[in-house]
């Protein structure tokens, strides 16, 4: 989500008159809004620490230094999403989000000073290196990320293609850490991918919420709808491991499944943190059956789109639990070329569900489970069945020609069983609800 500069503009203003009305006229200040007065105590305990550390420190260090871990720290302590930028910094961000950059792939965040993997990106070095949601990053080549900054920590995993870093992992079901050695390249995120499953079923996968994504989503369908020669029976929007994006097209997403309500809210202290989007007439897939899959990694506007869908009861949420992340961050430019990256709401589900630190509940839980083809056994005794009973007749189509389709297609359900159980159950569902909604 984004505020306007111009009202970001207007509110810091505020504020910075506010601060020298409580300089001026404190009596004033504290009848008219008591928070506008300055902590004249702390300020006095901070500037006593700053000129401590300043003539004390074993080392020099710079006033700009020590004012900007000041700050660092400031916003750090707030939560895990809030950060002060520099110049640099700044400007790695405004890469990261243009959709190409030199890294590893993953999407990140702190835990009790680790860097945490929401979920690897589809399609790069990390994923392909195996990292997974929920890893802990403990080192980074041979240096220890516990005291690092995450946007430290994110410079050093970013770099120029071709090089490689060994990253140090500590995972749950893993007796002991593990290094990990990947190879960075050119990230390019590809935020939409379709594929038809069955005849009728298509797949829809979004990796990543980017300002296109909703004009990517319905690209694909219609591109299935294409390939299918008809409307598709139902679909499978697959939401794991996608680490969030823009708010914005997180409500594109959401409005091309819903014909007309409320799709999420946001609450916050300043009034342009209080927003409400709508859906507006027009769906996709016409009223057709839609499974969304989710799990740990799905997070932020993931969590937007399937709250949306499982409260206005438009598709069943199949999966685990998603990652928790309902607060929305909005860029602030500073004078001096840097930002900082500020919490200033909570987002809200039609029903008035918070996300934060709780997850959407899937309505049908699945573990993490693979599944593999038995082997036929010497030992064991093929059943009796009427085709193997000598001088049966054959199964015919409408043309008279021996139907072999249906080994075939078995086949096929297996492949996707053993590749992706989950979605493999996702299908199965969908089926189910299509032959419900056909008979009513």
């Amino acid at each position: 989500m984004s505020i306007s500069k111009r009202s970001l503009t207007l509110a810091a203003t505020a504020l910075t008159c506010g601060y020298l009305l409580a300089i001026g006229h404190s009596v004033l200040a504290t009848r008219e809004d008591p928070n506008s007065v300055l902590p004249l105590e702390e300020l006095r305990t901070f500037t006593d620490v700053f000129t401590r550390v300043k003539n004390n420190y074993v080392e020099e260090i710079e006033d700009k230094v020590l004012l900007e871990n000041a700050i660092r720290g400031m916003l750090t302590g707030l939560d895990p999403h809030s950060t002060y930028l520099d110049g640099e910094e700044f400007k790695e961000l405004r890469i990261g989000t243009s959709g190409e950059f030199g890294g590893l792939g993953i999407e990140v965040g702190m835990e009790n000073g680790f860097v945490k993997v929401v979920a690897p990106i589809d399609d790069t070095p990390a994923q392909r290196a195996g990292i997974k949601s929920g890893d802990l990053i403990i080192r980074l080549d041979e240096k220890p990320v516990k005291g690092m900054s995450l946007n430290d920590a994110v410079k050093l995993m970013r770099g120029k293609p071709g090089s490689e870093i060994v990253l140090t992992v500590v995972r749950e079901g893993v007796d002991k850490p593990f290094k990990v050695n990947i190879t960075r390249d050119v990230i390019k995120v590809r935020s939409v991918r379709s594929r038809m499953l069955e005849d009728g079923f298509g797949y829809v996968r979004v990796s990543h919420f980017q300002v296109r994504s909703p004009q990517g989503l319905l690209k694909e369908v219609e591109r299935l709808e294409k390939q299918n020669g008809a409307a598709l029976r139902g679909l499978v929007l697959d939401l794991r491991n996608n680490p969030g994006g823009v708010l914005s097209a997180a409500v594109g997403i959401s409005d091309a499944f819903l014909e007309k309500g409320l799709i999420v809210y946001t609450e916050g202290r300043i009034d342009d943190s209080r927003l409400r989007y709508n859906a507006t007439p027009g769906d996709v897939l016409d009223g057709a059956p839609l499974v969304v899959l989710v799990n740990g990694g799905s997070a932020s506007a993931s969590e937007i789109v399937a709250g949306a869908m499982q409260d206005h009861k438009r598709a069943v949420i199949l999966g685990a639990k998603t990652f928790g992340k309902g607060s929305v961050q909005t860029i602030q430019d500073l004078p001096n070329g840097g930002a900082v990256k500020l919490t200033t709401a909570r987002y809200f589900t039609p029903s008035g569900r918070s996300i934060q630190a709780e997850g959407v509940t899937p309505d049908i839980s699945t573990a993490r489970l693979t599944i593999a083809a038995k082997d036929a056994s010497a030992d064991e005794i093929e059943p009796l069945k009427e085709s193997s009973l000598s001088g049966h007749l054959e199964n015919l189509d409408e043309d008279g020609n021996a139907d072999g389709d249906a080994e075939t297609a078995n086949s096929g359900r297996m492949t996707l069983a053993e590749s992706d159980y989950e979605l493999y159950e996702a299908l199965n569902l969908l089926k189910g609800l299509y032959i419900l909604q056909a008979r009513r």
